[in-house]
């Protein structure tokens, strides 16, 4: 719980500050004098009388009442310091830099868990332990280098790893960037990311508070809080990216169905990100350089011109653009030609425009003004201008910097020569400007910024299903998969068209439901959680006599308890599946069915509740899509059946939370009707 006594504190007390600037304790206190805290700075430390110039207390017990306390002592120490502080010094707000806790086994648990207990019987708000600190622009409450300079304009960047802030700090600084706020909650005992976030969403003020928030998450703790949040300062102006480290472990589910399988943790958070609005990264580098993108004007369209004397760059540049799905489009006409006529001998225009080594700072403004007035199919430019060491650049980089503010499009400044031109580019941050090193970063986070779309404000409103017959099948069934008949109840409650199917455990219940039946048939072993890899399936069943030897052949596999009859069925073979992570909302997947899920890795991920545009949104995006649309003469889906279908299931399983995974797998898409044909629902209560 973030409060006001960690916010603007009016005292603070440093326990285990000290002398020598080489340690925690010691470097703390010197970035709180650096800093011009305002308030009455105290410090605890038994060994000294004098501590950097403020006198010093030899124990909590000695102390006036203090709003916040930064502990830099031994973790068995803490908690008896605390007691004190909480429940004798009327202390609400504490920041633990002191490692040793949970980080390092049970005992270290349990101490946490007993700290937070204390303070949260005082109300009181814990950042850490095992962090760097906080920094606002009350005071410079972190004991590592780079200290940035408050921004109110600057990222706020909320970390559960302190040396990873230290690192995004000093690449961030060093390129341009400036920070506000710094929270590093470590190991977030008690106040996690998404509780600064929280804060930060239910305090927002568009005058005096950062609009970008930069995130370092190694655990989701509270899903939905981070998606309610992020969504929320988004649709207040906000640009929020991220981070979320350790997403690789697929875990035993994906040895339980197709789902589980091909939802790995990592895409189910991509798919937070994406409900969110939250631009997902996966390194330091792409974090830094989406947060110098939000910096700039915003990309209002796909058209990108490339502005250079350097063509290798060019070149790689244009590749990474189109890969991302943006354009590097022909640049021709009069107004090319005219442009032309001011550029040297062997310049190009065409985009690529190549002004050559021998490029002038004039000659860029008028390449610049071309394509912010003329060119109007032209939405951004990124100008990639180094230096060979031969010549001063500083009137190109004071050109670029001017146009950089008058111009309406966006322009991204590659300034690549960090040692040749270190002058120039230091002159160019100096006036307020970010720059990009590097032309191929730049070109894979541009792309990602530009597809991660706001989040919608809008309700969701899912298609109506029968809550009373869902609930009375979840509420009968047993923990592990149900059975066919639970699952067609489902299906039929949600209204799900499904295939005709009987399920039979003896010879002569085959013959005697068959009868209803018009051969062909598929046969499927029930049972073996995945039937085609022990010879479950068998197609094309021509006649009584075959499907009495066939029913032999299924009832003798291992784990076998009935056979599954269906008619044939063909079409396009569609998939739609459910997995429930721990805490998230439930994954909804879709994509083309058989080979193209697993070996071509073709489908489309979202939480639910699925609304109607995200279903659509789901479908046009996979690979396959044209399979859908009929391509070649072959028909195709009736897609807005295949979307509908999406949003019933998304209805179901918010009917049913208890539902933890779900194969649809395959559906049959045809012209005229989308038909499940082997569906597998797993719920765990």
């Amino acid at each position: 719980m973030i409060n006001k006594e960690l916010i603007n504190p009016k005292n603070i007390v440093v326990i285990g500050g000290s002398n020598n600037i080489l340690k925690p304790g010691g470097k703390i206190v010197k970035n709180l004098i650096d800093g011009s805290f305002k308030g009455e700075l105290l410090v605890v430390n038994p060994r000294e009388k004098e501590v950097q110039g403020i006198s010093c207390y030899a124990t909590t017990e000695d102390l006036p009442v203090v709003d916040l306390a930064i502990i830099v002592i031994s973790a068995s120490q803490c908690y008896q310091v605390i007691d004190e502080l909480a429940s004798n010094k009327a202390t609400k707000a504490f920041i633990i830099l002191s490692a040793g806790f949970g980080e390092a086994g049970a005992l270290g648990v349990l101490e946490e868990q007993k700290i937070v207990e204390k303070i949260n019987s005082v109300n009181g708000c814990l950042i850490g332990p095992n962090c760097i600190g906080v920094l606002n622009k009350n005071y410079k409450g972190i004991f590592t280098t780079p200290i940035p300079n408050f921004d109110k304009d600057g990222c706020d960047l909320i970390s559960s790893s302190g040396a990873t802030a230290v690192f995004i700090m000093e690449a961030g600084i060093g390129l341009g960037l400036k920070f506000a706020n710094i929270y590093s909650v470590g190991n977030a005992a008690q106040t996690s990311v998404e509780d600064v976030l929280e804060y930060m969403d239910e305090n927002f003020d568009p005058q005096s508070d950062s609009s970008i928030k930069l995130l370092y998450l190694e655990s989701i703790k509270n899903p939905k809080k981070l998606l309610k949040h992020a969504k929320s300062l988004i649709n207040k102006g906000c640009k929020i990216a991220a981070i979320k480290a350790g997403s690789t472990d697929e875990g035993s589910r994906a040895a339980a169905s197709h789902t589980g399988a091909i939802a790995s943790s990592d895409r189910i958070v991509r798919a937070l990100f994406k409900k969110a609005g939250i631009v997902y990264c996966s390194s330091r580098r792409e974090l830094i350089t989406v947060a110098s993108i939000f910096n700039y004007k915003e990309l209002k369209g796909k058209n990108i011109v490339i502005i250079t004397h350097a063509g290798g760059s060019a070149v790689m540049l244009t590749d990474v653009l189109i890969k991302g799905g943006l354009n590097v489009p022909s640049i021709e006409g009069e107004n090319a030609d005219k442009l032309l006529g001011f550029l040297h001998n062997g310049s190009s225009v065409s985009n690529p425009i190549d002004f050559l080594a021998t490029g002038t700072a004039e000659q860029l403004g008028i390449i610049i003004d071309y394509c912010e007035h003329k060119f109007d199919h032209i939405d951004a430019m990124i100008v990639v201008f180094g230096s060979p060491g031969l010549f001063n650049v500083q009137d190109v980089y004071n050109v670029l910097s001017v146009k950089l503010d008058v111009c309406k499009k966006p322009i991204y400044p590659v300034l690549p020569s960090l040692i040749n031109a270190q002058k120039e580019i230091d002159s160019f941050l100096i006036k307020g400007n970010i720059n990009f090193p590097d032309e191929v970063v730049i070109g894979r986070a541009l792309p990602e910024v530009y597809n991660t779309l706001k989040p919608s404000s809008e309700k969701v409103i899912l298609p109506k299903v029968d809550v009373q017959r869902i609930r009375k099948v979840i509420d009968a069934a047993n923990d592990g998969f149900l059975s066919p008949r639970e699952v067609n109840e489902l299906l039929d409650a949600a209204e799900i068209s499904r295939v005709k199917e009987i399920v039979v455990a003896t010879k002569s219940e085959l013959q005697e439901k068959l009868s209803s039946f018009s051969f062909p048939v598929v046969m499927k072993v029930v049972g073996p959680i995945h039937k085609t890899d022990v010879g479950g399936v068998i197609l094309n069943v021509q006649s009584m006599e075959e499907s009495l030897s066939q029913f032999d052949r299924l009832m003798q596999l291992e784990d076998a308890n009935s056979v599954m009859v269906q008619s044939m069925h063909s079409g396009v073979e569609l998939f739609i599946g459910v997995l429930k992570e721990k805490g998230f909302d439930h994954a909804i997947l879709c994509g083309l069915g058989g080979v193209f899920i697993e070996v071509l890795d073709d489908f489309s991920i979202n939480l639910s509740p699925v609304s109607k545009k995200e279903a659509k949104e789901m479908v046009l995006k996979l690979k396959g899509y044209k399979l859908i649309e009929g391509i070649r003469g072959n028909e195709g889906v009736d897609e807005q059946l295949f979307i509908d279908t999406i949003g019933k299931v998304s209805a179901l399983v918010e009917v049913a939370p208890e539902i933890q995974e779900m194969d649809m797998n395959p559906l049959f898409g045809r012209k005229d009707s989308v038909t499940a044909v082997d569906t597998r629902i797993r719920v765990l209560k």
